[in-house]
């Protein structure tokens, strides 16, 4: 398993003074809350599912550690240099100083200055654990403190101090539930209630934006005016890697409760009750979208789905990728037809999906029909696994993961959708593939197979005979096609397939798997 490095919790917006005092009451800023509500019950009703919460399920799962004796930074500082276990999780209490319990005049709360203290911990937790990086998790603002530290702050340190270290430095991994990347629109009011909000920054909550984000997103001291065309989702190259980001996207609205039920009303549908979706990414990130909503009973945070996605991108030993290639989609643009994919993925042994792009929560994959003859891969899901065999049944060989994809079209003509040949919830392909990550003569391998294939339960099924080619020869990484079963082949094209990959992150993934058990 990837080393286990330590965790640093930077928390979210908590608005006015009152909730800020509220905060800084809670020992761990919301990082120990769980939940005890899951809507899988009969005909969608809630049933009781016991969360522990990521707190407590990173020390249970993972033995990590948690140092408190009374004030965790106030321990941390009276530790000798390298002695400190860096399996160990922080919390960053950045609103403390802005709070009125502690018998001191309150300062009022800069982003920036969060930026400036984070990157403080984070030092002081290297030098005390003698951790090479730490990783960061964030909820909702936190990951907007995260991203000023890589993409302001630590550059204006290089520059002014003339030090060589870049983020990479000192973070490993970025993970970020339901952050706003792209800042906070509403739906509703027409840009009147953004423009209201950044005029009067009431509670601070101009930081969500594009001024307040140009600024603190932004090396210099003074960025100036806002660009045209500036994204706030886009981490530059230079400032981080995208590819050690996280963004954990909700698509649950209904479900948040805040000033009840208006912000979900306000921002719209198309979001998890406080952040829309298309801003709750970075661009070239990994992610997953889950049925979860921003805060609350059903929450991101205090989620089942939001801790397997969080422990398997910090820990997992592989990266799993799927995409589309090979399809012919038919029609043309002159045709006005729009084709769809929705995914769902699921890993063996969790009661919920790590996964769930569907049109039903406003998020399907759209996909791009081919300009010319070349193949245009279309990118599905991106997940990680656990080669460790203590996280999987014990007479499990492989690491299995479902992928149930369904490709629609609609039709639109003048912006209005057609449905004279529509048929509603019916999709043109539906299928799931069942994936077995595994080794083969010492070497990452994988079975797959369509579960329309399979002539018995599924948790019956021991995939048998050769694992499928491997069309990489780099060691530490396997790539396979898996064609798209013959119906579908005979509209979507011949070469229509499921391109898999398997990256093993350390080197060491592979030392946790075999082949599969025959007989």
């Amino acid at each position: 398993m990837t080393e286990r490095l330590p965790i640093i919790y930077v928390r979210g917006y908590a608005g006015g003074q009152g909730g800020i005092d509220d905060q800084t009451d809670d020992p761990f800023y919301g990082f120990n809350v769980g939940s005890t509500h899951v809507r899988v019950g009969a005909r969608g009703t809630p049933t009781l599912y016991q969360f522990e919460s990521p707190l407590l399920r990173l020390m249970l799962d993972h033995d990590y550690d948690l140092k408190v004796k009374g004030g965790q930074l106030a321990w941390l500082e009276a530790q000798e240099n390298g002695t400190v276990d860096p399996a160990t999780i922080w919390i960053h209490r950045f609103y403390d100083i802005s709070a009125s319990t502690f018998g001191q005049k309150p300062q009022e709360y800069r982003l920036e200055d969060a930026a400036d203290s984070l990157l403080e911990l984070i030092e002081l937790v290297r030098r005390k654990t003698g951790a090479p990086r730490v990783f960061l998790v964030a909820h909702s603002m936190g990951g907007l403190i995260c991203r000023s530290l890589i993409q302001k702050v630590i550059p204006d340190r290089q520059r002014v101090r003339a030090q060589p270290r870049t983020a990479i430095d000192y973070v490993e991994r970025l993970f970020t539930y339901a952050t706003p990347h792209g800042g906070i629109e509403f739906e509703l009011g027409f840009g009147l209630l953004e423009k209201a909000r950044d005029a009067f920054g009431i509670n601070g909550a101009d930081i969500f934006g594009p001024q307040r984000m140009w600024e603190f997103l932004t090396p210099g001291n003074d960025p100036g005016p806002v660009p045209d065309g500036w994204d706030p989702r886009a981490v530059p190259d230079s400032a981080f890697p995208k590819d050690r980001i996280f963004t954990l996207i909700g698509t649950n609205p209904e479900d948040y409760g805040v000033a009840g039920g208006l912000s979900a009303r306000v921002v719209g549908s198309k979001s998890d009750g406080l952040v829309q979706i298309e801003n709750a990414y970075v661009p070239g990130a990994r992610f997953a979208f889950v049925h979860r909503s921003h805060s609350g009973r059903y929450g991101i945070v205090n989620s089942e789905e939001g801790y397997q996605n969080l422990r398997r991108f910090l820990l997992g030993d592989l990266e799993v990728t799927a995409d589309l290639v090979g399809v012919r989609l038919p029609g043309t643009r002159r045709d006005d037809v729009i084709w769809q994919a929705e995914v769902e993925l699921a890993v063996r042994g969790l009661p919920i999906l790590m996964h769930q792009q569907v049109a039903a929560h406003h998020c399907p994959v759209v996909l791009e029909l081919p300009r010319d003859d070349t193949d245009q891969p279309q990118p599905l899901v991106t997940t990680f696994l656990i080669a460790d065999p203590t996280a999987r049944p014990e007479s499990a060989e492989t690491a299995r993961y479902k992928l149930d994809l369904r490709l629609l079209s609609l039709r639109q003509r003048h912006g209005v959708f057609d449905f004279g040949d529509h048929l509603e919830a019916t999709p043109d392909f539906s299928g799931t593939l069942i994936v077995d990550i595994g080794a083969a003569e010492g070497r990452l391998s994988a079975w797959a197979v369509w579960q329309a294939d399979v002539a018995v339960p599924l948790r019956d099924y021991v995939p048998v005979g050769a694992p499928l080619p491997d069309e990489d020869a780099a060691q530490g990484r396997w790539v396979s096609s898996v064609p798209l079963p013959e119906h579908a082949r005979a509209f979507l094209g011949p070469d229509a397939a499921v391109r898999l990959t398997v990256r093993d992150r350390h080197g060491a993934g592979v030392e946790g798997l075999s082949g599969p058990a025959q007989g």
